[in-house]
């Protein structure tokens, strides 16, 4: 869905939506001060213009604490970003993958389970077919998560 296409009643609903996923619709509407009936449409509509595109899980505080996460810039050779997206795909310890403009093309968001792993995990990227060249900087702490 376009941004010109949310109102400011579609931005606040999304706005308690990353609050809290769960919320029951009629708290929803109650906060939105609409019917729950509108806020139902409203909730279809902006899955059906992907909006909302999912649903996810998130790994618990303690879990995700454990892991040592890190952003890796890469620069591409010509005319290979779509093999080198398809390679990462199949990258489980890939958590989210931008194409961003600037000096780099890629920004690939990792975790892994030690500085080891990490390690290993970014010279198998640096290492693929296509890929020019990484930097990679390690998540020291997340100040702040929506």
């Amino acid at each position: 869905m376009s941004r010109q296409l949310l109102d400011d009643t579609d931005r606040a609903l999304l706005a308690l939506l990353r609050e809290n996923a769960r919320a029951p619709t009629a708290e929803l509407a109650r906060r939105l001060k609409l019917s729950r009936t509108t806020v139902q449409s409203r909730l279809a509509r902006l899955e059906r213009s992907r909006a909302i595109a999912g649903y996810t899980v998130t790994a618990p505080a303690d879990e995700e604490a454990t892991l040592v996460r890190a952003h890796i810039l890469i620069t591409l050779e010509p005319r290979q970003s779509a093999s080198i997206e398809a390679a990462l795909r199949r990258i489980p310890e890939l958590r989210t993958l931008h194409s961003v403009s600037g000096p780099f093309d890629l920004i690939a968001i990792v975790a892994a389970s030690s500085i080891g792993e990490l390690d290993t995990l970014i010279d198998r990227i640096g290492e693929l077919e296509g890929v020019e060249r990484t930097t990679s900087a390690i998540v020291l702490s997340t100040r702040i998560q929506r």
